[in-house]
Parts: structure tokens; C-alpha cells; sequence
């Protein structure tokens, strides 16, 4: 049979029960409408709660750990050889913070073909002092450049140039917890004072703000030569590496081959931050598991208006049969009229989720943890409309296939014989 017929056909039985037809086309547009719409904003939203952290987080970083001695004095006496020992309140064995042979670590890992990048870190930890209160803080000193360049640190810097910190002697940008506990100001000098005592005056340049309140609170960020005279350090002292990853997958097992060949503890990003990665892809799930289900809900409605249509139409089909159409033509005319259903509810649905999600992009979002956020995140990425389009039509035809089996095996005879 040809596909003309079969499309005319199936064309003169859709304008028969037209209404039917439009409410189930417009189940399947706005299963697709509110799949795209759902799964593109919760998408924006986990990268942007993601990249509050895991933009700031190095895919490895390389930096010496504080932990007990692996070899006690017992364990060399040779009269308790072969026995088992129990110590406890160990203290940890007095070791360098700072990262031996630096500079030729740094020179390695540029010419590694799997780094993107690598950036220097001084870690200190410092009280900002107002008058006789202390408050507890940490000075990150951090290559501006490098650090922009690979954890979007400009991003974060608000009220002033981030690379102030470099250019201006003795500067800090800070926490922006930290500056309205002390009430500070770009210009202004605050006090830290070291754990060995020394007090250093300081000038703010700029506010730090990644929209976590509790890191705000502490952290701040200087240069590494001001860190370096902060700690009374010579220009050598680093004691982080951060090593960005052109791909990030493949940190657990370089950190594992850089933890051996430079003999320096190394972390990944995917141990740090497990918890981040586990609550985005429950978030995933949740928004694929309601999506999916709206597309089946709307398949079970073009079920039950294909069914009715059978049971209205079954002097229709018996004439057709009579004629010389066999079961299979039957069942092709209702799986067209199915799958018809499903590309316009996918055409209609996916236009209409791309305004809906725009329409999301559009709505203000202002918050005081994210002041560089102003509307809320939609991720416009096409494998969303894809893969609502893939599962519509997939619904869709199963829906139609089991009416159109049962058309097909209608007995013309038993048909017309009862009329």
C-alpha cells in the first residue's frame, strides 16, 4: 500500500475526532514543555552551586599532610621486634609544610600534556585583630594571574580589582564576612596578627565573596610575597600546588601518579568534593524521574483516544479491510496517527519550553551571597530538547502500537455481519 493512502487516511481520521486529537497533542507538547523548562533550569542551578565550590576547587592539589610519625622508637628497639604495639596520643612528627624542590615540581607539571594549568598557594593562618579581640582568619597567597586564569577569581571579587593584590604592597582583599565584622572598607588598614605574635598592617583592596557565608567569614587572599613576609618565609616557601586538569575525570588516577613521583600528598577534586557531585546528580534524577513521567502520563491519554477512536471507527476499518487493505496497512494508518500526534507535541512542546525556560532566565534573582547572580540559571543546552524528543516519540508509538494491533486483527465479517 502506498504511503499517500495511508497518510490521507490517517489525516481524515485525525479531522474526524479533532478536539480528541488537539487535547492529546497538547498532553505531549506540555510533557515536553515542562521536561526542557525542568531540566534546564535545575541544570542551571547545579552548576551554579557546583561552581561555588568545584570553580575554586584545583583538580589535584599537591601539599604536604600533618600526621603522626609511621615509625616510633619502640618499633626500632630490637628487643620488641615481632611484637605488637599499642601507643596512643601520638604527636605528629615534625615535618615541612612548605613543598621541597617547588619550582621543579611546577616546571614538570607545565610540560604535562594533561594540565591545563598550575598555580601556586601559601595557606596561613592569622587573627585580624580588633583592638583586644581577635577574630580567627586564613590568608590564601595566591598568584593573581594564575589564579583568575584557571578559579575564576576575578568572579568572586567584588568593590575593587583583583589584581590589586599584586600591584599594590602589602594588600588584601577580603572576606566579605570578615570585613563587615570589622566594619572595613576599600582603603582602609586593618591588623592580622600572625601565631608567632607578629602584627602587620594590611590594606583592603577589594571583597571576597563566593556565596558560602561560613568561608567568607575567614578566608582572604594576599599575594604570595605578602603571605611569604606575613610568615617571615623565604621567596621559595609555597606550600600548595594547584593543578588544573584539561580533563577532570582523569584526577583520581594523576593525583594517585603524581602522590608517587613527587612524594607529596595529592587530593583530587572528586574526594574533596563528593558530597557536591552526589547531591547534583540526586537533583538530575529527580528532574529526569518527574520529566519522564509526564511523558508517560501523556502517552497513556493518546492510548485511550486511539482506543476510542477503534471502537467509533470499526465500520470505517471493516469497510477498509473489505477492500483489500490487509492488518498491517490498518496498523501503519494508526501508528502514523500516533506518531503525528507525538512530532507535533515535540515541534510545539520544544519551542515552547525554550520561551518557557528564557522566560526562567529573565526572572531577577537577587540574593546577598551571590551578588554577581541576578537572574536565575537555565542551562539552554540541546540535549535536553533531544532527549525529551527521543522519549515523546518513543511514548507515543508504543501508545499508538497496541490500539493499532488491535485494529489491525479486526474480522470485517463478525463487523458487518452485526450490522
Amino acid at each position: 500500500m502506498k504511503f499517500k493512502h495511508i497518510t490521507e487516511i490517517a489525516r481524515a481520521l485525525l479531522m474526524a475526532r479533532l478536539k480528541q486529537t488537539m487535547v492529546a497533542a497538547i498532553g505531549v507538547a506540555f510533557s515536553v514543555t515542562m521536561f526542557v523548562t525542568l531540566l534546564s533550569f535545575m541544570n542551571g542551578l547545579n552548576k551554579m552551586l557546583d561552581g561555588l565550590i568545584l570553580n575554586r576547587t584545583p583538580h589535584i592539589r599537591l601539599y604536604n599532610d600533618i600526621r603522626p610519625s609511621e615509625i616510633q622508637p619502640i618499633d626500632l628497639a630490637d628487643e620488641y621486634k615481632g611484637r605488637h604495639n599499642f601507643i596512643s596520643s601520638i604527636k605528629p612528627a615534625s615535618i615541612r609544610k612548605e613543598i621541597y624542590n617547588v619550582q621543579s615540581i611546577q616546571e614538570r607539571l607545565k610540560a604535562d600534556d594533561r594540565v591545563e594549568g598550575v598555580a601556586p598557594k601559601i595557606v596561613a593562618q592569622v587573627f585580624y585583630t580588633l583592638g583586644n579581640i581577635d577574630l580567627n582568619g586564613v590568608i590564601n597567597g595566591v598568584d593573581a594571574e594564575q589564579e583568575a586564569k584557571l578559579f575564576c577569581f576575578k568572579d568572586y571579587v567584588s568593590g575593587g580589582n583583583y589584581y590589586d593584590i599584586k600591584n599594590i604592597s602589602n594588600s588584601i582583599i577580603l572576606g566579605i564576612g570578615a570585613a563587615n565584622k570589622m566594619l572595613a572598607k576599600v582603603g582602609d588598614i586593618i591588623i592580622v596578627t600572625t601565631p608567632s605574635g607578629e602584627q602587620f598592617p594590611l590594606k583592603v583592596v577589594g571583597y571576597f565573596q563566593s556565596g558560602i557565608a561560613d568561608y567568607d567569614k575567614v578566608q582572604s587572599y594576599c599575594s604570595i610575597a605578602t603571605t611569604q613576609k606575613l610568615l617571615g618565609k623565604t621567596s621559595n616557601y609555597i606550600s600548595d600546588l594547584q593543578v588544573r586538569l584539561k580533563d577532570l575525570n582523569m584526577a583520581p588516577a594523576v593525583a594517585k601518579e603524581y602522590r608517587q613521583i613527587f612524594s607529596v600528598d595529592a587530593e583530587d577534586i572528586q574526594t574533596a568534593n563528593a558530597q557536591f557531585e552526589t547531591g547534583s546528580n540526586v537533583r538530575s534524577i529527580i528532574s529526569y524521574a518527574v520529566g519522564i513521567t509526564l511523558l508517560i502520563v501523556a502517552g497513556f491519554g493518546i492510548y485511550n483516544i486511539l482506543n476510542m477512536m477503534i471502537y467509533e471507527k470499526m465500520d470505517t476499518i471493516a469497510i477498509l479491510k473489505a477492500t483489500g487493505f490487509a492488518g498491517s496497512d490498518v496498523k501503519k494508518i494508526f501508528l502514523t496517527i500516533a506518531v503525528s500526534i507525538g512530532i507535533f507535541g515535540v515541534i510545539v512542546g520544544s519551542i515552547s519550553g525554550f520561551l518557557l525556560s528564557d522566560l526562567v532566565n529573565h526572572i531577577p534573582f537577587k540574593t546577598a551571597s551571590l551578588p554577581k547572580v541576578e537572574v536565575f540559571p537555565v542551562d539552554f543546552a540541546p540535549k535536553y530538547y533531544i532527549i525529551a524528543g527521543i522519549f515523546a516519540l518513543a511514548t507515543t508509538y508504543f501508545a499508538g502500537w497496541f490500539p493499532a494491533r488491535k485494529a489491525s486483527s479486526v474480522d470485517p465479517v463478525i463487523i458487518i455481519r452485526g450490522k
